[in-house]
């Protein structure tokens, strides 16, 4: 099993969210943050002057199976992307087990999904 952690832009996060249930995604976890990236600059914006030193994103968690893994992450890329700094980041790591609290079950068979 592999988690997914991706932070998205704010604006983009309907569409891949969309996208992810269209999929092979059930179920993923979002929430809003905040992060300071490298690109610290003025912008101008409706006539109104702000810095980019604070980045609103928002990061979604995914645990899916190996067989997913790579429709799931492209999925993401793609509606992600805009081509412009700060369209974010994707983190991959293993999973070692997961627990299904309801039955008491182990393992990749608590995931539900298409595949």
């Amino acid at each position: 099993m592999k988690k997914i952690e991706a932070i998205v832009r704010k604006t983009k996060f309907e569409e891949v969210k969309e996208a992810l249930l269209a999929g092979d995604i059930d179920w993923f976890e979002y929430h809003d943050v905040h992060g300071i990236g490298q690109s610290r600059q003025e912008r101008v914006y409706r006539g109104v002057q702000y810095s980019t030193d604070v980045i609103e994103r928002v990061a979604i968690t995914i645990v899916c199976r190996e067989v997913c893994l790579e429709n799931t992450v492209r999925t993401i890329m793609q509606t992600a992307h805009t081509g412009e700094v700060g369209d974010g980041r994707i983190f991959i790591s293993e999973v070692i087990d997961t627990c299904s609290i309801r039955t008491g079950e182990h393992g990749d068979t608590v995931l539900r999904d298409k595949k």
